[in-house]
């Protein structure tokens, strides 16, 4: 800045007098302020020589260019993260922020979702320009001058055909509940390609969904819906526990009994094959030695059958007058 002031005030001093002179130095100085200009920390400028893109895109401080419009530069905020803002605008950011709603906001907001529903969906998108020369000139519509509104106004476009399509693939009911989260990160993916396919210099940093509800008209209808369903829940809620506290009692019974049944034919099972092998044991002796095991089945048997006759009396057949020996009156008394 000094320096070109230095130079201006060499040139002023050698001009001479009268018109001529004065329009000379009117010349000079329009020449020498729009010879510089300055590019702030956070900005990117791209310059323009008549008409086309001329150099590399200027960093921040003191730049040069040739003077009375023979070269333009257009700044562009390339480290500040923008935001656009859908169905609503700030109309004063501070403690307390104040906003606009209503309207031509409405025609943003208002989406059709997937179950045929309407919804009033606002949302702020946080974007950061990545590419100055295509953010600056990839859209231009009504003359060769680079517009900044008209790559806005693509942008915004952009979001509302994602934005739509996105919530029109979900429900009422997700869309205003557990759906948002994955609506936002949705519509950051498809919304970045399409900035990518589209070449338009910006890059999608975050998406948020700020309050959905319904639309105004139709509220009082969709709460008198919305209470319906949780008494619906609230019932089929309270059937459930009652079928619980009913059936799994006796469910538990009924497994119960099948258990107890399986165990009594598991042990019938095994004891007639235990019963089955003793018999094969005992014919397998008896076919080696008939008279011995004939007599100890005898034996066994009459040792069951006396252990459970109570007192046994053994007489020889050849004996006699032993009755009065026997006390049988007193046995009978018994």
């Amino acid at each position: 800045m000094s320096d070109a002031s230095n130079i201006a005030k060499n040139v002023i001093q050698k001009i001479p007098a009268g018109i001529g002179g004065v329009v000379l130095l009117i010349i000079v100085v329009v020449g020498v302020m729009t010879s510089w200009f300055t590019v702030d920390p956070e900005e990117q400028a791209v310059v323009l020589r008549l008409g086309k893109i001329h150099g590399e895109i200027r960093e921040m401080g003191f730049n040069t260019k040739l003077p009375f419009g023979i070269e333009q530069e257009y700044k562009v905020p390339v480290l500040r993260q923008l935001k656009e803002e859908f169905g609503f605008r700030t109309v004063s950011s501070n403690s307390r922020s104040q906003y606009q709603y209503g309207g031509n906001y409405d025609a943003e907001s208002l989406m059709l979702t997937g179950d045929l529903n309407v919804a009033d969906v606002e949302w702020v998108t946080q974007f950061t320009i990545t590419d100055p020369k295509k953010y600056l000139f990839k859209y231009r519509v009504h003359d060769r001058r680079p517009q900044h509104n008209e790559a806005i106004m693509a942008f915004r476009d952009m979001n509302e055909a994602v934005m739509r399509q996105v919530v029109g693939d979900h429900t009422i009911t997700e869309v205003l509940t557990s759906g948002r989260t994955l609506i936002q990160r949705k519509v950051i993916e498809k919304l970045q390609a399409m900035c990518k396919d589209y070449e338009l210099g910006v890059r999608v940093d975050q998406v948020i969904l700020q309050d959905i509800n319904p639309p105004e008209r139709v509220k009082p209808y969709f709460n008198k819906v919305n209470q319906a369903e949780q008494e619906r829940d609230t019932l089929i809620e309270r059937a459930r526990a009652q079928y619980n506290q009913v059936i799994e009692p006796l469910e538990g019974e009924a497994e119960k009994s099948v258990a107890t049944a399986k165990g009594f034919k598991e042990r019938r099972i095994n004891e007639a094959k235990g019963d089955a092998a003793a018999f094969n044991s005992l014919f397998a002796e008896y076919q080696r030695a008939p008279e011995i095991t004939r007599k100890r089945i005898y034996l066994e048997t009459m040792e069951t059958v006396l252990n459970k006759a109570g007192r046994k009396i053994i007489l020889d057949e050849d004996v006699s007058g032993i009755l009065p020996l026997l006390n049988l009156n007193q046995e009978g008394t018994r």
